[in-house]
């Protein structure tokens, strides 16, 4: 038992879906009396929805306030001692402690844990660019940061906006703008938008982006962001060109936040983020867990780390933290890597492996290309889809599905995604007995179709 009163204290480090999914689970396990659950958050807000920023900037979801699935006051109520706007600066590990500072009156103090959770999230890449700092250039990754970049927007001389990378959020930001009447040109380092698509796929979404009006610059890096008088942003700079901007926004992606993990001496992986075992504990400490966007997982298809920053990993590991922490058992075994995405009315889809990461860990495999249709081809509305599948070259075992299309292709993955769990073969999957009728597919499912293709290469190869 601890010294507090005879009560256990759980500290959780950052109050967002890991955390506090772990804190309100815990709190399910045990009641105040038992266990006492101090949380620490340097933002405003708690368990909000990051993932929903762009569409609150675009303007789809009219206010800041539908993103917030719980509020503070509302954890509170549920004997949780959470404490906003203060930022852990220290973990002591042999200690069994933390130092936290208030960030309006700069106070510190130590707080002593039982059991700890760091949930301390992601911070997005800001590349050491000259300008990078400026007003009016915007990372957005936490609610504070989408309320600022509407006020930029709101503030900005001209209607000219510049995006910088084109991955998920460059994605969803360059869409968000063009709705806000915006002229937008993003600038991607790639050869294609989405580079957790293969580039044959990116392709697609490249010319979907470029119906939208936007202006797709690839195969370029920014050198310097350039500012005005007043020292406002006012143009990109790349190599070889000037892009005037009124408002830039950063969407190069996010890198673990785990600065505060390694100064304790926690072990990070390769791509900078913890490692846990299959509780979310962190590996050789039996007292601390971790989990979130500040984690790696296990890829179940390439079996290595991989780091995969999106809130269904956050929420499900607050759940197997605070079921742990409060004395319950529970594993997070790992993912698959689905990701769904949405410009304008193109879906795009992905589960498992591209060439290049079955490539990297020495997979080799046979991919297919299919071309069909989300419903019957008679039916009103069909429109078409590709279908891009990797199987296991001798073993046919399915590594990799990505879909694009006007509609159905989202959640057409999940069947690849339960396929790769379960370690189907495409073979295996031509048999799967899907839904049908005409206005949801055609009597071959697409993906039963591209599951077809590669079986017949499979054995061919």
């Amino acid at each position: 038992m601890s010294m507090h009163q005879g009560r256990e204290r759980l500290v959780v480090v950052g109050g967002d879906a890991a955390g506090m999914s772990a804190a309100s689970q815990a709190r399910r396990q045990r009641g105040p009396g038992e266990l006492e659950i101090v949380a620490f958050e340097r933002g405003h807000f708690t368990s909000y929805s990051a993932c929903g920023i762009p569409y609150w900037v675009g303007g789809s979801v009219p206010g800041r306030d539908e993103l917030i699935a719980r509020t503070p006051e509302e954890h509170r109520a549920r004997g949780i001692d959470l404490r906003l706007r203060t930022e852990v600066t220290e973990i002591d590990v042999p200690g069994r402690r933390v130092r936290a500072r208030d960030v309006d009156s700069g106070a510190t103090s130590w707080t002593s844990y039982d059991k700890l959770v760091i949930a301390t999230g992601a911070r997005p890449v800001r590349p050491e660019l000259p300008g990078v700092d400026a007003p009016g250039v915007h990372g957005v990754q936490t609610l504070d940061d989408g309320q600022a970049l509407l006020d930029s927007l709101a503030r900005a001389k001209g209607r000219r906006a510049v995006v910088v990378g084109a991955g998920y959020i460059g994605v969803e930001m360059a869409e968000a703008l063009i709705d806000r009447g915006f002229e937008v040109t993003v600038v991607n380092r790639g050869e294609q938008p989405m580079s957790t698509l293969d580039p044959d796929m990116g392709r697609l979404v490249h010319r979907a982006m470029e119906g939208l009006g936007i202006t797709m610059v690839n195969g370029t890096e920014v050198t310097k962001i350039l500012t005005g008088e007043d020292g406002r942003v006012r143009a990109v700079a790349t190599q070889h060109a000037e892009y005037p901007a009124d408002v830039v926004v950063l969407g190069i992606g996010v890198l673990p936040e785990t600065a505060l993990a390694r100064a304790a001496g926690l072990p990070l992986g390769a791509h900078g983020g913890l490692l846990t075992d299959l509780a979310m504990r962190v590996r050789g400490h039996e007292n601390i867990w971790a989990g979130g966007d500040c984690v790696e997982v296990l890829n179940l298809v390439s079996g290595r780390e991989q780091y995969v920053p999106l809130g269904t990993h956050a929420n499900k590991h607050g759940q197997v933290i605070g079921t742990n922490a409060g004395g319950g058992y529970a594993t997070f075994p790992g993912v698959v890597g689905t990701a769904v995405s949405k410009v304008c009315d193109l879906e795009i889809a992905r589960t498992g492996l591209r060439e290049k990461d079955a490539h990297r860990v020495g997979l080799e495999f046979e991919a297919v290309t299919i071309e069909s249709t989300s419903r019957a081809g008679y039916y009103p509305d069909a429109s078409p889809m590709t279908v891009k599948m990797l199987a296991e070259r001798r073993t046919g075992r399915l590594l990799g599905v990505q879909i694009v299309g006007r509609e159905g292709a989202a959640k057409r993955v999940d069947i690849a995604a339960v396929a790769l769990t379960a370690r189907l073969t495409v073979e295996q999957m031509t048999a799967l007995d899907l839904g049908y009728a005409p206005p949801f597919s055609p009597v071959w499912d697409p993906v039963l179709v591209a599951a077809r293709k590669a079986a017949r290469r499979v054995r061919g190869s």
